[in-house]
């Protein structure tokens, strides 16, 4: 099929991992129990804190947030895998996938910001312990939290906002078994300078944050 400009297209293929008839029930098994086990051992988590009284304390309260945000990111893309599997289809709609990008870099980033604020607290915690209840309250924390879901909204909605004006060729086979934002940017005949600048500018942000450990 050749490339072509369609600017009204409905959906995309997702070509997963192998296109191997026999290797299928092997990959869903493997997918299926590795997603159970992370939604029910977050659950587990969750459930823990929330019943032991003892663990009503901020370190555990972010350690809550980070167990839901690990089953949102999960979520957010394997069950789509597994269906496709069992249906034995690749298809995922625009709106789906679309919906998927926002999602999946908006969990991604909830994890990194959550990560971030509870290496802040056990900084305090070690470093400066006789102040610790007062400069880590729980106003403070709220505060934090809701910063991380705001940030990462935002920035999920601006990366997926910029990917809806663009118009695709007529070859639309995604190498992942999900919508992976670079792929889409790729499959893309219109102009993505601005996207591909969007994901530089938050690749360079991510390493200034993050930076890589000799």
């Amino acid at each position: 099929m050749e490339p072509g400009n369609d600017t009204g297209i409905s959906e995309f293929l997702l070509m997963g991992f192998s296109e191997e008839p026999q290797l299928q029930p092997l990959i869903f098994g493997t997918f299926l129990s590795m997603y159970l086990m992370t939604v029910f051992g977050n659950l587990l988590i969750i459930l823990a804190i929330s019943s032991d009284s003892q663990l009503h304390t901020l370190m555990y309260f972010f350690l809550a947030n980070l167990s839901f945000v690990d089953i949102c990111f999960t979520s957010t893309t394997v069950p789509k895998m597994l269906w496709n599997i069992q249906t034995q289809s690749k298809v995922i709609t625009y709106a789906d996938c679309i919906t998927q990008i926002y999602f999946f870099i908006l969990f991604g980033g909830l994890d990194m910001f959550l990560l971030t604020v509870m290496a802040y607290d056990r900084f305090v915690a070690i470093c400066h312990p006789l102040h610790y209840m007062v400069i880590m309250n729980p106003r403070l924390c709220g505060l934090l939290v809701l910063g991380s879901w705001v940030l990462s909204a935002l920035h999920s909605l601006s990366e997926s906002l910029m990917v809806l004006p663009l118009s695709f060729c007529t070859v639309l086979e995604i190498p992942q078994f999900y919508c992976e934002l670079n792929q889409i940017i790729q499959l893309a005949c219109s102009d993505t300078f601005l996207n591909n600048m969007m994901v530089y500018f938050a690749e360079w942000l991510y390493q200034l944050a993050f930076p890589p450990r000799l």
